[in-house]
């Protein structure tokens, strides 16, 4: 058998359609389901029967199947990874950066108008390709950190609420985070979405310092601070999946 996720991976059995692989701990006390990138972790306690996990896996069959669709779709439309070159566009919210290289005795990036320079440090280790991605991350961060805590801060003073910390990730799993605690995690690479859909994100993450579900109440109130965002949400869910160095 393959090792996959570190684990071994059952065969795949006709009546469920899909392959999945047990992961046990001594510290878990019930199952549970993972699906990442299409594929299927079992999660249970040390001595719990493969046929009770079995019986598990049947009655939620259907919704895995769903799932796993989903995800091999999101898969399938995922860019290929950017290159970058003398001249190449960048987005940036609402505008359109140019980039422009150059080589110096130590790596830099600078934003002058619209024009993003990078230098790059014939000292590295790295390749040039490595170095621009590298620079271009830690300058997006950045500024996200920035932009997005000067956006949440205006917003939650209008809204008479308090937000503890803002901090950036880079994740795909989710574009957002808000504890319990009053902290929000932004993904820094919205960004590079348009700037109303930055809003849209800002809007949803600090209506959760008041409702930390999503019901009708948290909903009405994202609608008051973001009217458009139906389709603001509908926009991110389609075009989430491109947004990325």
């Amino acid at each position: 058998m393959t090792e996959w996720f570190g684990l071994k991976k059952t065969p795949c059995r006709p009546e469920l359609g899909f392959e999945f692989a047990i992961a046990r701990s001594s510290r878990r006390r019930s199952i549970s389901i993972e699906i990442r990138k299409a594929q299927v972790i079992v999660r249970a306690p040390v001595g719990v029967a493969q046929a009770l996990l079995l019986d598990f896996l049947y009655q939620k069959a259907a919704w895995v199947r769903a799932k796993i669709s989903e995800q091999q779709q999101v898969l399938v439309n995922q860019p290929a990874p950017r290159t970058y070159t003398q001249g190449s566009s960048l987005p940036f919210m609402n505008e359109t950066l140019t980039l422009v290289l150059g080589r110096g005795p130590r790596a830099a990036i600078a934003r002058v108008d619209q024009q993003l320079h990078l230098l790059l440090s014939a000292r590295a280790r790295q390749d040039d390709a490595a170095q621009i991605r590298q620079l271009l991350s830690r300058w997006y961060q950045q500024q996200a950190l920035n932009i997005l805590t000067r956006k949440t801060a205006q917003l939650t003073a209008a809204m008479d609420l308090v937000c503890s910390q803002v901090s950036i990730k880079a994740t795909r799993s989710k574009w957002g985070h808000c504890t319990s605690r009053g902290a929000i995690q932004y993904n820094w690479q919205i960004l590079l979405a348009p700037e109303a859909i930055v809003d849209y994100l800002v809007a949803h993450e600090v209506s959760h310092l008041r409702h930390h579900n999503h019901s009708a109440d948290f909903w009405a109130l994202v609608a008051s601070v973001c009217p458009t965002f139906k389709t603001d949400r509908a926009w991110l869910k389609a075009e989430g999946a491109h947004l990325g160095l």
